[in-house]
């Protein structure tokens, strides 16, 4: 296993979000329980890292991190990730990309004259 810090996400009483770092994976095993190794992630530097009881995980968080949660934040950051709109980008039509360049072609007349 390479050197990562691990981040585990979770919910406090109030509702707002919880983030604790490690630098390894012991101080995470104190608190949770390793049910198995993870061996399907796509993103190979995590082959081989512990599954732990009660948490989702391990996925990639920027780089150098490890990033587990408990299945109630990991809906809620999904849900936030599904419903988020993205800016639509409009193509340009020909008449538009035609009159642009006509009128950088007249500026630049302009400039030279």
């Amino acid at each position: 296993m390479s050197k990562r810090t691990v981040r585990v996400v979770t919910r406090e009483v109030d509702g707002s979000m919880r983030t604790r770092e490690y630098e390894n994976l012991d101080a995470v095993l104190e608190n949770h329980e390793q049910i198995g190794i993870d061996d399907c992630s796509t993103d190979l530097g995590l082959r081989g890292w512990p599954v732990f009881r009660g948490l989702i995980g391990p996925m990639p968080d920027g780089r150098g991190v490890a990033r587990y949660e408990t299945p109630d934040v990991f809906e809620a950051v999904t849900k936030d990730w599904t419903n988020a709109k993205t800016k639509r980008r409009r193509r340009r039509t020909k008449e538009q990309i035609l009159a642009d360049a006509q009128m950088e072609a007249e500026q630049s007349a302009g400039l030279e004259s």
